[in-house]
């Protein structure tokens, strides 16, 4: 396996931000009101929906109207969580973070709020706050699935492997089968360089419904890793169209080659093509 040869140190980094893309799921998923009612549009522009499905372009000209929605009333709940959902996806961690800051001001005890402003924290490198702020935003009384998810996925990153197993389970135990949190456990056995566990728990994932390409994403890296580099294409490539299809190559590519094995896959491919 192309793995064998990374340190673990090198592997987390080469990782983890993988892992954030599952967080991300997570927390983005917790869009329900109060009242847990799915999100109605209302002050948000029409521009928030569907953002998972939009490709780049697409994604920066939400980010536009969103931010100009929030520019007009910035205390807005739903308005500023959709901006930091956004802004997250589009590599803007720095600014979805401020975002968040100024929305918790506004609803300090509001639970998805404080769960979107520990994602942001996270994808800030701010673990430890990132940690405090999402175990804050859980209640006993009632607990909340993705919230132990994204509790999983930063203890991943904080190194605490079996904590954040135990909450994934825990996740699981409440919502079976879920995707986001399947990607996120397999990703999880990726850190600890056990890809075939990792494999096993990511196709789960990739084969429920509501599963998107970030999932799909994850299972492309891991059988890249792995060295089987044609069928890691064929999975980035699969329900996508062409552009972000391309997009899930890029990405794939740029992660495998911070270990130099781009060019080692694609040879291996080209030898076992030619004696086929």
């Amino acid at each position: 396996m192309v793995i064998r040869n990374i340190a673990p140190a090198r592997l987390s980094r080469l990782t983890v931000g993988i892992c954030l893309i599952s967080a991300a799921l997570v927390v983005s998923g917790c869009s329900t009101s109060r009242s847990n009612k799915p999100l109605t549009t209302g002050s948000i522009p029409r521009a928030a929906t569907n953002l998972e499905s939009m490709s780049a372009p697409e994604l920066a000209r939400a980010a536009d109207s969103i931010g100009q929605a929030y520019e007009r009333n910035p205390k807005d709940r739903d308005v500023g969580l959709s901006y930091a959902r956004v802004l997250m996806m589009t590599g803007r961690n720095t600014q979805a973070h401020a975002v968040m800051q100024q929305v918790a001001i506004a609803h300090p005890t509001d639970r998805e709020v404080l769960a979107s402003l520990g994602k942001t924290q996270a994808a800030a490198g701010q673990l430890e706050q990132a940690l405090s702020t999402i175990r804050r935003a859980q209640t006993p009384d009632r607990p909340d699935w993705k919230l132990y998810s994204a509790e999983g996925a930063v203890l991943d990153q904080l190194g605490r492997s079996a904590e954040a197993r135990a909450r994934y389970r825990m996740a699981l135990d409440m919502q079976p089968n879920d995707p986001s949190v399947l990607s996120n456990l397999g990703m999880s056995h990726v850190l600890s360089g056990d890809l075939k566990t990792a494999e096993t728990f990511l196709r789960t994932a990739s084969q429920q419904p509501g599963a998107d390409s970030r999932v799909r994403q994850n299972l492309a890296l891991v059988v890249g890793l792995q060295g089987r580099f044609q069928e890691a294409e064929q999975i980035a490539r699969q329900e996508l169209n062409p552009q972000q299809a391309e997009a899930n190559l890029d990405y794939l590519r740029s992660m495998l080659s911070q270990q130099n094995s781009w060019k080692k896959l694609a040879a291996k491919d080209d030898k076992t093509k030619k004696t086929n």
